[in-house]
């Protein structure tokens, strides 16, 4: 009998992940942190690169292309096999970010967990995938990870689109306006007290913590409408500001940069 596939699945058959990647708000989003991928591959010599998540390989893809070893791990097939058509370097399987037990101890000097934890709606398995990143993270390694952020949903869902009241009917928004989700809503939203507490039961240590899309998601047809030397400008302005801590949270994600070392030593 066939495996019945999972929402989650069956959402990523039909979402064109490589249009959204290479539309102007995903160039923002893609821009943004293959800088900060960079920075911290200045000082590794001959790194190898972990990308769970990997999706259909924007970034998986791009790093091999850079001539950096490169393994991806990804949940649905139909994105693997995108991310194989691609004839890369990368060496991709498909595996759960919540038990990578193909891979051996710190065997990756830098992890991406850039897409599972928008899909892990409990405290509980987010912790379990921040804890396999690290178990298979070199000491002294960095951990780059992606967070869906709470304020962007409850402005565009929410109010924007009009699903306010029925999200307070339901229970899907708390009485201070944090999204409560569940496994069928298939995003989990959060917030950076929502990322430092994960940290903390971690024993995860922050470097760097950067808002990788800020205002884009929110401006998608100003962005679009631009002209390429616009553009430029508006990238010159977002990578002057993503760092910012009172913008920080604001985006539609965040980015948490943080190393192995101060975990277990």
């Amino acid at each position: 009998m066939a495996k019945q596939m999972t929402e989650l699945e069956l959402y990523y058959n039909k979402f064109n992940e490589e249009k959204r990647l290479s539309s102007r708000h995903g160039q923002v989003e893609f821009i943004t942190s293959m800088k900060y991928i960079h920075e911290y591959l200045r000082d590794m010599q001959d790194a190898r690169i972990l990308d769970i998540g990997a999706g259909t390989g924007r970034y998986s893809v791009a790093l091999a292309q850079e001539g950096y070893d490169v393994t991806a791990i990804e949940l649905v097939k139909y994105n693997l096999g995108i991310l194989k058509s691609k004839k890369s370097s990368v060496k991709a399987y498909q595996g759960n970010a919540l038990n990578l037990k193909r891979l051996p101890d710190e065997s990756f000097d830098m992890t991406l967990l850039f897409g599972p934890m928008y899909h892990l709606y409990t405290f509980e398995d987010k912790l379990k995938a921040l804890k396999e990143a690290g178990r298979v993270t070199k000491n002294g390694g960095k951990i780059l990870v992606a967070y869906c952020m709470n304020e962007y949903c409850v402005l565009t869902y929410a109010f924007k689109e009009n699903h306010i009241k029925e999200c307070l009917e339901e229970k899907r928004l708390t009485e201070d306006f944090h999204s409560t989700a569940e496994k069928k809503d298939l995003y989990d939203y959060v917030r950076i007290e929502d990322i430092d507490r994960l940290n903390e039961a971690a024993g995860f240590a922050r470097l760097k913590i950067i808002s990788p899309d800020g205002p884009a998601n929110y401006m998608r047809q100003v962005l679009n409408a631009m002209d390429d030397e616009t553009f430029g400008i508006f990238m010159k302005y977002h990578l002057s500001t993503c760092e910012r801590q009172d913008l920080i949270g604001a985006g539609a994600h965040t980015l948490d940069i943080l190393e192995k070392q101060n975990i277990f030593e």
